[in-house]
């Protein structure tokens, strides 16, 4: 007579591990089941109730039961057999990720981006270096080497040799001769429209401006002007930007300080700055330009005062013609050259300076230091 299949007697030991393997169930679910089938029959259960009661095949408790008399507690680890072998090794998937950074028209491709479809359809066809390879194990492969598909950035980069050398005059004018250092420019077009800001009011029911169609009115340019050692800030609005206007600025500037001594005028690379005429007049009157790198107006100190004259003067308005807008903006020159320490001014600059020098650590917003 054949006797069923049972395991040894536990010891001690071994069955205070199962028991507690079984009451916490903080493992595998293979390692669970297995513990489940040494201890029920161990109980005294037979193989098909062990097989109907951990929902595996008799054959499957049978082996388990073998290798317990075999290895003991070992038995409960399974011993994964690796699954399929590997189709691309290091090199294949390293020439898959060159071929995704790379764009499609380099690679005499008809379009400028990647699809996974087209992706893994070109690696398969590629003559020189087929790869076959599927779609889900090309978008997993893709974040493990963490290659995602994201938007494209532009960037600009300052021609010529002067980058550093203009910010470095500029830093001298301000920190060295603050006194007799100005910055000049000019925001717009300024239109005669309700514009959008910000204000309290009950929740749930904010202000609203009305919308208007019909812009009869033009636009304006508002000329600024900031001395860096009053800490005033003045200007005026024109129908438009011009080497006039540009002159007649320069000629205030200059009458602010009477005595004949150099002065320095910061303003960027607009085509009226630029003019013959006016670098002329100012090598003679003894008024140095000091022009701001190209694509870095930001350099010029004016620009952060131009943020709460935006916020407070223009955000939140509806004004009906230029006329009423053009006193708006004198009236609060007046109130900010008045109050130019104010809390919220202060705040406002810091917020502009925060947004047009968005390369944090980096002065003037420069190139990133070199990793070594």
């Amino acid at each position: 007579m054949v006797l069923p299949v049972r395991v040894r007697g536990l010891t001690e030991q071994e069955g205070q591990k199962l028991q507690q393997i079984v009451r916490r169930g903080s493992t595998s679910s293979v390692r669970f089941r297995r513990t489940m089938m040494v201890l029920a029959s161990a109980g005294g259960s037979t193989v098909p109730v062990i097989a109907r009661l951990v929902q595996a095949d008799e054959d499957t408790v049978r082996d388990v039961i073998h290798r317990f008399h075999e290895i003991g507690l070992a038995c409960l680890d399974p011993r994964w057999a690796g699954g399929r072998p590997r189709l691309l090794d290091r090199d294949d998937e390293d020439f898959v990720i060159q071929t995704a950074t790379t764009r499609p028209t380099l690679l005499g491709k008809p379009f400028t981006r990647w699809s996974v479809r087209k992706l893994a359809d070109h690696l398969r066809r590629n003559i020189s270096r087929p790869v076959l390879i599927g779609r889900e194990a090309l978008c997993c492969l893709l974040a493990r080497r963490g290659i995602s598909f994201q938007r494209t950035k532009t960037w600009k980069e300052p021609p010529g040799q002067a980058f550093d050398a203009k910010p470095a005059r500029i830093e001298y004018a301000i920190n060295e001769r603050p006194d007799r250092t100005f910055a000049f420019d000019g925001f717009g077009p300024l239109g005669i429209r309700p514009v959008a800001g910000s204000c309290w009011a009950k929740q749930g029911k904010p202000n609203r401006l009305p919308a208007t169609f019909r812009r009869t009115h033009g636009i304006t340019y508002f000329h600024g002007c900031y001395s860096v050692g009053d800490d005033k800030l003045w200007g005026v609005n024109r129908r438009r930007k011009g080497i006039d206007h540009t002159w007649a600025a320069l000629r205030s500037i200059r009458a602010t300080r009477p005595d004949g001594g150099p002065i320095y005028v910061i303003l960027d690379n607009l085509s009226a700055h630029l003019n013959w005429r006016i670098r002329r007049w100012a090598a003679k009157n003894k008024v140095e330009l000091c022009f701001t790198p190209t694509y870095a107006s930001w350099a010029n100190p004016i620009e952060a005062h131009f943020g709460p004259l935006r916020q407070f003067t223009l955000a939140n308005s509806h004004h009906p013609n230029h006329t009423i807008q053009t006193r708006a903006l004198h009236a609060y020159l007046r109130w900010r050259n008045k109050n130019a320490r104010h809390p919220d001014v202060l705040a406002a600059q810091r917020k502009e300076r925060a947004r047009i020098r968005s390369e944090k650590g980096l002065r003037w917003g420069g190139r990133p230091p070199l990793v070594a």
